[in-house]
C-alpha cells in the first residue's frame, strides 16, 4: 500500500522558517510527481508547489513565490518543501500529494492527485 507521511509541521513566528518532509512508501518514488497543498479553516484546499519526477521543474503558487523552494531526493522517495519568511496567512494544514500525470499543466490541480498525506499543522503567529 502506498503511504505518504509529512513531517516537520509546528508554530512558528512570523518572519521564521520551517522545513516540511513527506516520506512515502509502497510506490516507485522517481516515477512520481510530488507537490504540497495546504488547507486553512473555512478555505478551500490550495496548492502550494510541484515539482516534476524528474527534479528540474517546479511550480510555485503565487503566495509563496520567492519564499519557499521544493525539492527531493529520490534516493530517499522524499520530497521537502523549505519556508521562509513566513506569514500568519501562510497557517493551515500542509498535505504532501503524489501522482503519475504527464501534463505539467495539471500539477497545481489537487483534483489530479492520487495519493495524499495525512496532513501536517502550521501555525504562523503574529
Amino acid at each position: 500500500q502506498v503511504q505518504l507521511v509529512e513531517s516537520g509541521g509546528g508554530l512558528v513566528q512570523a518572519g521564521g522558517s520551517l522545513k516540511l518532509s513527506c516520506a512515502a512508501s509502497g510506490l516507485t518514488f522517481s516515477w512520481y510527481n510530488m507537490a504540497w497543498f495546504r488547507q486553512a479553516p473555512g478555505k478551500a484546499t490550495e496548492f502550494v508547489a510541484a515539482i516534476g519526477w524528474r527534479g528540474g521543474s517546479t511550480y510555485y503558487a503565487d503566495s509563496v513565490q520567492g519564499r519557499v523552494t521544493i525539492s527531493r531526493e529520490n534516493a530517499k522517495a522524499t520530497v521537502y518543501l523549505q519556508m521562509n519568511s513566513l506569514k500568519v496567512e501562510d497557517t493551515a494544514v500542509y498535505y504532501c500529494a503524489a501522482d503519475r500525470t504527464t501534463a505539467p499543466a495539471l500539477l497545481i490541480t489537487d483534483g489530479e492527485y492520487k495519493y495524499w498525506g495525512q496532513g501536517t499543522q502550521v501555525t504562523v503567529s503574529s
